[in-house]
């Protein structure tokens, strides 16, 4: 789709996943065993045609740029297409001025060297499938100068509580982009999505540098709400926010169900990731496998029950892992019980018996841990 080009942003205010962002940042996280969240996005773009994308990244970028690689297994056309992994430097993960604004402007000659009319802005920490060349359509035939993509829940009141949400008129135009106060159960998220014209978003990135060294594009768009004709369109489908190491537990989770991971994979729109030639998972005798998602190259012989197994990991006998979502190379040992856990990766849990957390506060092990 040559007009428009992609930019995937990874800084978001009140964004922390405790423990697993000390190794790498939300883009990178394994997800459902076999994908990261990163192939989210750049796969709906990719499906939509965009095959100019930037993608921004703040801090501890080797694990993600590992992945990316190229972005060849995205299939990014190879001759005119380009996946650019673009730096802030200088900068910590809970700096206030470590904004999406602030990334944009050490970038902005890349920005400007983009010579197509549109832009696509999506977030690397929120899971969706979307068809972003028909939202660029109906962006273009409505008129609007800014459509933002959001996505109605009645549970905002326990989830989403670091997103924002967007106030709309009867005509689906923005009244106001606000944080998310949990004071009512249904809201319409703001899913971190923009379509502009990319002169537009120029404009807009340096007026909010102007206003404040603090905005963020959400802030600097919610103040033009007057100004501007921005409006709304609803998206349907499966949806999570990564935001918080629980979001991150409840998204795995909820995926074993068949009817909500029917609403996200679709064989016509295909999730890329980073393939990983090993052999498929043994079962032996002594496994029991009920209601979870295995992925390639794991040695099972234990129990399992509504947990994720990532790639490469061994289920000693005797071992029960309930609820639980098990990240590529990790050992669970014999005997071990592991209920409501995220084992990080290249953990081994050999020596303790039972490491058991309640549902409402899973517990997190960390990468490389010996327990």
């Amino acid at each position: 789709m040559y007009k428009a080009f992609g930019i995937i942003n990874s800084s978001g205010r009140n964004i922390w996943v405790e423990g697993m962002q000390d190794y790498r940042p939300i883009g990178a996280f394994s997800f459902l065993g076999r994908y990261r969240v990163i192939d989210f996005p750049i796969s709906n773009m990719s499906n939509s045609g965009i095959d100019r994308i930037q993608v921004y990244v703040t801090n501890k970028p080797r694990s993600l740029t590992e992945h990316l690689g190229t972005g060849r297994h995205y299939n990014i056309n190879s001759k005119r297409g380009k996946l650019h992994i673009l730096f802030s430097e200088n900068r910590t993960e809970r700096d206030i001025y470590n904004t999406d604004i602030a990334g944009y402007l050490e970038n902005m000659e890349y920005i400007e060297g983009m010579h197509h009319e549109y832009v696509v802005i999506a977030p690397s920490y929120m899971v969706y499938s979307a068809d972003f060349s028909t939202l660029l359509e109906t962006h273009i035939e409505s008129g609007a100068d800014i459509t933002l993509l959001y996505h109605s829940v009645d549970n905002a009141k326990d989830s989403f509580l670091s997103c924002n949400t967007v106030n709309l008129n009867r005509q689906k135009g923005v009244l106001s982009i606000e944080p998310n106060r949990g004071n009512a159960k249904n809201r319409n998220i703001f899913m971190d999505t923009y379509i502009m014209k990319s002169s537009l978003f120029i404009e807009l990135v340096r007026k909010a540098k102007k206003v404040s060294s603090m905005y963020t594009l959400a802030d600097i768009v919610n103040m033009e709400c007057d100004e501007l004709d921005i409006r709304g369109i609803s998206h349907r489908g499966y949806f999570a926010s990564i935001t918080d190491f629980k979001s991150y537990y409840a998204a795995n989770l909820s995926l074993i169900n068949f009817k909500a991971a029917s609403s996200l994979f679709d064989d016509e729109w295909p999730i890329y990731t980073r393939t990983n030639d090993s052999c498929p998972t043994q079962y032996f005798e002594t496994a029991d496998v009920k209601n979870s998602v295995v992925s390639n190259g794991c040695l099972i012989e234990g129990k399992l029950e509504n947990s994720v197994i990532g790639r490469g990991c061994t289920i000693k006998k005797g071992a029960i892992v309930r609820n639980s979502i098990i990240l590529p190379e990790a050992v669970i040992g014999e005997d071990a019980i592991v209920e409501n856990q995220v084992v990080d990766k290249h953990a081994q849990i050999i020596h303790a018996k039972e490491v058991i957390s309640t549902p409402d506060n899973p517990g997190y092990i960390r990468r490389e841990d010996i327990l």
